[in-house]
């Protein structure tokens, strides 16, 4: 088999060369680095031997040896090149912009190949689509790995190999009303083994002179959510990097909890408990003021704000939060981030100081504005006639509804969304799928009357599912009232559309909390409300001074995301460097 970088090779890694040097048994290896500088020959990051082009030695401990003749690329060895790597990520990241790099063949690329393992989300598949579907772009075959729980539609996507696991799942993960936390876990413990063996096959198939036109494997791209997975890829010998579709704030708190736990912020005083109001969301029963309080350790969060899921045990919740949190701490070998500098750089600074291997982390979204591929709908079809009952509407006089794929409200809430919506006087399209409610799985729930009249006159209208890219861009809508899903959040940045933020679970609080502190680019609804609440909400956003204001913001916000998808933004350079990462494994 070929290895990636193989003993007595020159490689073009990076923006400098490998040479390798055998000694001693494959234990002592010599690398010599000459970087391409901006300024003088050989000139580098100025802190180091290796970036002045001297020999740099490294002692591998504990080497391998199975892994060392399968694949050519040992654990210490995949580490040294990551910290390489970042000696020049650091060095753009501070603005120095020491290192020029070369664009990369895409002959050599094609000769590589990227696996790919969605988490079978609808929220998590379409990101990883994207990522895909950029790799692809730049010259990388790719293999796409999956469920067959919630299977991603492999007929848009012919350019991509896909291939399912055929695992075994308890019957309850399959349960829409199933426990998301226990959910997740028994995804991980069910589909840990199934997936070793099917990476195991691609490298196998990849490694015999690319036979039937399999190339051979330079990585995985695991999400972040499989921690299992992450482990399953080190143990065969591939290097793994993990997709976070959520945003660098969330990460930045999951990777905290081990400190807020020791610095006494965790487990909070009090009891979890349903609120009778909305029993989706979860209250404290201490002081309401402890709730308010900003926990240094993840400023600007609340007690209020960090991850929670309706319904799951707390402790199954930190559970889950600490497997994923060991999994990138010691398996992964580099984060990759749907997300963009401008907005939280402080955040992914911080995340790379959490970890103690310093891997690579690459911000490279908003990825939809990357690729311009129509949008993933998953299991509803979109009522296009939403988009030409819009072109009725005045600019910016339409609110947007739609709380995501997967949250549920109680039937209580959904009649205070109603009647709120109908006395606030402000046209709205509301996305109401089936199962929206609590106690009806299959249908959608029944409109109060007030609501009905409404839609009658035309100044509302209700749909099961919307092209929501489009809705978001029509410039009939003024605002996005929203769960702040991190998919959902980052659209409405892209097209300047404020928000008004109702999460339900997970990462949704810490979300909303940057919408409407961090960013000012929204308006909280808050935990409990009611039918005048909503109205005034409604009515503050889309037609109050504090609507202008948070629009003027919003509309500052989409021009940096414009920026970091131009050909020379941010967005775009951190892919290129993603490519050259995965080709020097």
């Amino acid at each position: 088999m070929e290895s990636a970088v193989g003993i007595g090779d020159n490689v073009d890694w990076f923006s400098g060369e490998w040479r390798w040097d055998h000694r001693k048994g494959g234990r002592r290896r010599t690398a010599t680095i000459g970087w391409r500088s901006r300024g003088r020959e050989g000139e580098g990051d100025g802190d180091s031997m290796a970036a002045k082009g001297q020999p740099v030695n490294v002692e591998k401990e504990q080497v391998n040896m199975q892994k060392e003749q399968m694949f050519g690329l040992a654990e210490k060895e995949m580490e040294y090149r990551v910290d390489l790597f970042n000696r020049g990520l650091l060095s753009t990241m501070r603005g120095e912009n020491h290192f020029s790099v070369p664009p990369i063949s895409m002959t050599g690329a094609r000769r590589r190949r990227v696996v790919m393992f969605p988490f079978p989300f609808r929220s998590h598949i379409a990101p990883m689509l994207q990522l895909a579907e950029l790799l692809h772009g730049r010259g990388l075959a790719v293999t796409v790995i999956h469920t067959t729980f919630n299977a991603p539609d492999a007929a848009r996507h012919p350019e991509l190999t896909f291939m399912p696991m055929h695992e075994r799942l308890p019957d309850a993960v399959a349960d829409p009303g199933a426990d998301l936390v226990e959910q997740m876990l028994a995804l991980n413990a069910a589909c840990e083994a199934p997936f070793r063996e099917a990476l195991r096959w691609v490298v196998r198939r990849g490694g015999h002179g690319q036979v039937g036109g399999w190339s051979e494997v330079a990585c995985a791209v695991v999400d972040g959510q499989w921690y299992a997975a992450l482990a399953a890829a080190a143990e065969v010998g591939v290097a793994a990097l993990a997709l976070r579709t959520d945003s660098a704030a969330t990460l930045h708190c999951m990777l905290s909890y081990s400190r807020l736990r020791s610095s006494g912020y965790l487990p909070m005083e009090g009891k979890w408990f349903p609120s009778p109001m909305r029993p989706l969301f979860l209250v404290i029963d201490h002081a309401e003021e402890s709730r308010d309080e900003v926990l240094p350790p993840v400023e600007p969060l609340r007690g209020r704000d960090l991850i929670h899921v309706d319904g799951s045990d707390a402790e199954r919740v930190r559970e889950f939060i600490a497997r994923v949190d060991n999994a990138m701490r010691t398996a992964a070998m580099g984060v990759v981030i749907n997300t963009f500098r401008a907005i939280e750089k402080p955040e992914l600074r911080m995340i790379r100081r959490h970890l103690p291997r310093r891997p690579a982390v690459f911000a490279i979204g908003p990825m939809h504005r990357l690729i311009g591929a129509p949008e993933e709908h998953g299991l509803h079809a979109p009522d296009s006639g939403c988009v030409a009952w819009l072109h009725a509407h005045p600019p910016r006089s339409v609110l947007y509804v739609s709380l995501g794929s997967v949250a549920r409200i109680d039937r209580k809430v959904f009649d205070e969304m109603a009647l709120g919506l109908a006395s606030s006087g402000v046209p709205f399209l509301w996305v109401i799928r089936p199962g929206f409610t609590t106690g009806i799985a299959a249908d959608a729930p029944t409109l109060p009357e007030p609501l009905t009249a409404v839609v009658a006159n035309g100044m509302g209208k209700v749909v099961t599912w919307a092209p929501q890219r489009d809705v978001l861009a029509h410039p009939a809508i003024g605002g996005f009232w929203t769960h702040c899903g991190w998919n959902s959040t980052l659209e409405s940045i892209c097209e300047g559309v404020p928000m008004l933020a109702q999460p339900c679970f997970g990462d949704q609080t810490v979300n909303a909390r940057y919408v409407t502190h961090q960013w000012g680019v929204g308006l909280e609804l808050g935990e409990v409300f009611d039918r005048e609440r909503v109205a005034e909400a409604v009515r503050k956003l889309m037609v109050g001074e504090e609507g202008v204001a948070m629009r003027d913001k919003a509309r500052g916000l989409k021009a940096k995301a414009s920026k970091s998808v131009e050909d020379d933004g941010a967005s775009n350079v951190a892919i290129d460097r993603l490519v050259r990462y995965m080709v020097s494994f």
